[in-house]
């Protein structure tokens, strides 16, 4: 916020507006649309190949029709990636309405003759998240002014109204089809709580312009890569969960690095560990459990 608009809000906010603005709540409002769950698996490889070739084309054929049936699931679509380096040979990638559908597509894979040779090596439960930090302090500010008290029942009757309007102005951004390009990178990602930086102790305002200005260098790369953002407080190890999508994987390097120096990743920003996986179109399971590369169309 400029100074010219610091001093139209004190020319025309109320005689209390100074004080309203300690008494907001610290927390920023969110929409949430789709579960969403990654499963990491190591393939046993010896055990695959110890196969007869007809009976590893057999169980290769009974699991393609139920992973291309996933993948269109119109309540939320399935991916399938092979994973590159030591973390695993196979990601799967699971968007639902629910916990509970997310719960039937990890039994539904259960049943295939396949997953006996699937061994999972880590999994990741999170929900999309879109953070309204401009909105939160617009309509926190607003409330306070016409004297409603925070977390009164008018307070959570206005704030249900507000988040039930941007959801469905959200809706195609909350509820996506998962990108179709070759590439993913997931990662898991914290803002810092330590006793020298403790994202969570800046007030709002301050936040709010950091996210902002954080936003800025990924619309840079609009176009390039494909960016959705799960939150997983309470439901898993970290914070959020990030999900980037591109048909050039040096996108993802470029884009990653570059937000490494702004100041919301550079001094606040803690991250886990890194997947890359190319898609795997479940039509071509069989090829790629047969040492071939699967290919896009």
């Amino acid at each position: 916020m400029g100074a010219h608009e610091d001093s139209i809000m004190t020319t025309t906010r109320p005689v209390h507006a100074e004080a309203a603005t300690s008494e907001i709540p610290a927390v920023p409002l969110t929409v949430e649309g789709y579960s969403v769950l990654h499963q990491m698996m190591r393939f046993k490889w010896s055990a695959w190949r110890s196969l007869p070739q007809a009976e590893r084309r057999e169980i290769a054929a009974e699991a393609a029709p139920v992973m291309a049936a996933m993948e269109k699931n119109a309540s939320g679509q399935s991916a399938f990636y092979s994973l590159l380096g030591h973390k695993g040979d196979l990601m799967f990638v699971h968007f639902r309405e629910s916990f509970d559908d997310l719960n039937r597509a990890e039994l539904q894979l259960t049943q295939l003759r396949l997953y006996q040779y699937w061994e999972p090596t880590h999994s990741y439960l999170s929900i999309i998240e879109l953070g309204l930090y401009e909105s939160t302090t617009k309509v926190y500010k607003t409330l306070v002014e016409r004297g409603i008290e925070p977390h009164s029942d008018d307070w959570k009757r206005e704030i249900s109204e507000t988040l039930a309007r941007q959801k469905e102005a959200m809706r195609p951004r909350l509820f996506p089809a998962i990108p179709p390009n070759r590439y993913a990178c997931f990662y898991p990602m914290d803002r810092k709580r330590g006793e020298d930086k403790n994202w969570y102790m800046l007030p709002i305002e301050e936040r709010a312009r950091q996210m902002g200005e954080h936003g800025m260098v990924g619309r840079r790369y609009a176009g390039e890569v494909r960016q959705i953002i799960t939150g997983s407080i309470g439901f898993d190890d970290w914070e959020w969960g990030v999900d980037l999508f591109s048909d050039d994987p040096l996108v993802f390097k470029k884009l990653i690095y570059e937000m490494r120096f702004d100041p919301v990743s550079a001094e606040y920003a803690l991250f886990g560990q890194f997947f890359i996986g190319l898609r795997c179109p479940a039509a071509q399971i069989g090829k790629l459990l047969d040492g071939d590369l699967p290919e896009l169309k």
